[in-house]
């Protein structure tokens, strides 16, 4: 104790380097955080059902056959539909990703469809029920569905004659 105006000041020599050293520890302990994904980072899909237009009558202009991703179908121009017994769909693919995986749909060029009585058909891939791009919500082995409608350009009776038609669209999924 020391001091000239009356005042006592106390020193503790060591209190100054053992708070330095507290500081310290605290500066070397690990941050937590998420863990990351394992590397690489892979998404498996599973083209579990096409697309299906089911069955349907052209008049003499064509028109359009459109399969939303929900499933329905809708028909424009002089097309009308009909109900067969043959079913129409939207196609499904499964996804298996690790949730919170951010994944971009891109559609490929249109698909040529191939008729068994001749003709051609061309195939606008569409929409997906998931938009894009989308986050992987399910934990695997669960997948997350993933639904892809499309539009079917039909022409005359002449350039489309009747018959079943079918061809193969591509899709890409892409992890970011």
């Amino acid at each position: 104790m020391s001091g000239a105006s009356g005042k006592k000041t106390f020193h503790l020599p060591g209190f100054q380097k053992g708070l330095y050293l507290v500081l310290c520890l605290f500066c070397l302990q690990p941050a937590l955080a998420q863990e990351p994904p394992p590397r690489p980072i892979a998404i498996y899909v599973n083209p579990a059902q096409g697309l299906i237009f089911g069955a349907f009558f052209q008049g003499a202009s064509g028109g359009t056959v459109i399969i939303y991703p929900d499933g329905s179908r809708s028909v424009t121009g002089s097309i009308v539909q009909a109900n067969l017994g043959y079913p129409f769909s939207s196609a499904v693919f499964e996804v298996e990703a690790n949730p919170g995986t951010l994944i971009s749909i891109m559609n490929g060029p249109n698909a040529t469809l191939s008729g068994s009585n001749g003709g051609t058909l061309t195939l606008q891939i569409g929409a997906s029920s998931t938009g894009s791009p989308f986050i992987a919500t399910a934990t695997p082995p669960a997948r997350t569905q993933v639904r892809i409608g499309g539009t079917l350009i039909v022409g005359s009776p002449l350039a489309n004659p009747v018959g079943n038609y079918s061809g193969t669209f591509n899709v890409t999924f892409i992890q970011e």
